[in-house]
C-alpha cells in the first residue's frame, strides 16, 4: 500500500468506501504497482479478497506484497486471500479430464463462448459464510488484467459481461468492491481492446490511467497518473472530476507530483 496514492485518492484502509467499481488503465507504461497498492489496501482493510492473477507468479506478487507490508502466503492460509494463478492454471486446464471443470475452462473449447466458471470461481470465493468463519469487512474482486483474457481467446463481450455478473453479485448484492487492470495498446486497429476499454470507463466509478511520458524515458520522473472520479447518476456538468501527476516508483514506495515539480527539476 502506497500512502501517497491513498492520499491522493482520500482513502484509507478503515474507511474504504464499498461498492465500487475501479479501473486501473496503463498505456505505454506498466501500470502494475496500482495492482500491488490496491492488493494490500483491501488485505490491511480485513477484506476478503478474491485475486485472478494472469500476469505475474504467486511468488511475485507475495514478494512485493511483503514490500509492502503484507504476507499473501498468511492472507491465504487464514482464509482471507484467494488466489487463481492464470500461468499455471492455463496450463493445468489442459492436463486434467475434460468432465473436471475449471475457471479457465473455455481454453479447451473450440470456441471461446461464455466465462461463467471464472465467475462461479469468483462468486464461490467471495460467497459469505455463516457462523465458523472469520469476519470479514467486505468482500474484493481484484483482477490483473482483463486484456488478457482477449489474448486467451476471450471475446470482448464475455469479458463485459463477466465483469456485469460480477458488479451485480459483489457491488450490488454483497456491497463489495471492483478493482480491475485493462492495456491501452493505443492501437486504433484493436477494435477488442477498445470495446473493453470503452464499456468498462462507463462503469466505472473510479479511473486511475497510468501512461508514459510523451518525452521518452526519464530516470526521475516515470510517468504520470490521471485520476478520475466519476458519478454517473449526477448532470454531465457535475458527474466527472479528474487530477493528474507525475510519478516515480521506487522500491517500497511511489512519490506523486504535480507537473514540472519533481524533486529532481527543482
Amino acid at each position: 500500500m502506497y500512502p501517497e496514492l491513498n492520499n491522493l485518492l482520500n482513502t484509507s484502509p478503515e474507511g474504504a468506501e464499498q461498492g465500487k467499481l475501479t479501473l486501473l488503465c496503463d498505456a505505454k507504461t506498466d501500470g502494475s504497482f496500482l495492482v500491488h497498492h490496491f492488493l494490500s489496501f483491501y488485505l490491511k482493510a480485513n477484506c476478503k479478497v478474491c485475486f485472478v492473477a494472469l500476469v505475474q507468479s504467486f511468488s511475485h506478487y507475495n514478494i512485493v506484497g511483503q514490500k509492502l507490508g503484507v504476507s499473501l502466503t498468511a492472507a491465504r492460509e487464514r482464509g482471507q486471500l484467494v488466489v487463481l494463478e492464470g500461468l499455471r492454471s492455463a496450463v493445468d486446464v489442459f492436463f486434467r479430464p475434460r468432465e473436471q471443470l475449471h475457471p479457465l475452462q473455455f481454453l479447451r473449447e473450440a470456441s471461446a463462448g461464455d466465462l461463467q466458471l471464472l465467475y462461479a470461481f469468483v462468486r464461490d470465493a467471495l460467497e459469505p459464510v455463516d457462523g465458523g468463519e472469520a469476519s470479514w469487512r467486505c468482500p474484493v474482486l481484484l483482477v490483473d488484467d482483463l486484456s488478457v483474457l482477449l489474448s486467451m481467446g476471450a471475446g470482448p463481450v464475455a469479458v463485459l459481461d463477466f465483469v456485469h455478473y460480477c458488479r451485480a453479485t459483489v457491488c450490488r448484492e454483497w456491497k463489495g468492491n471492483i478493482v480491475a487492470l485493462v492495456h491501452d495498446s493505443g492501437d486504433a486497429e484493436d477494435e477488442e481492446s477498445d470495446v473493453l476499454l470503452n464499456g468498462l470507463s462507463h462503469q466505472s466509478h473510479l479511473i486511475l490511467r497510468a501512461e508514459g511520458l510523451a518525452t521518452g524515458f526519464c530516470k526521475d520522473v516515470h510517468g504520470q497518473l490521471r485520476i478520475l472520479w466519476r458519478r454517473p447518476l449526477q448532470p454531465t456538468a457535475h458527474r466527472d472530476r479528474s487530477l493528474t501527476y507525475q510519478y516515480k516508483i521506487q522500491d517500497k514506495s511511489v512519490s506523486f507530483f504535480a507537473k514540472g515539480m519533481s524533486p529532481a527539476v527543482l
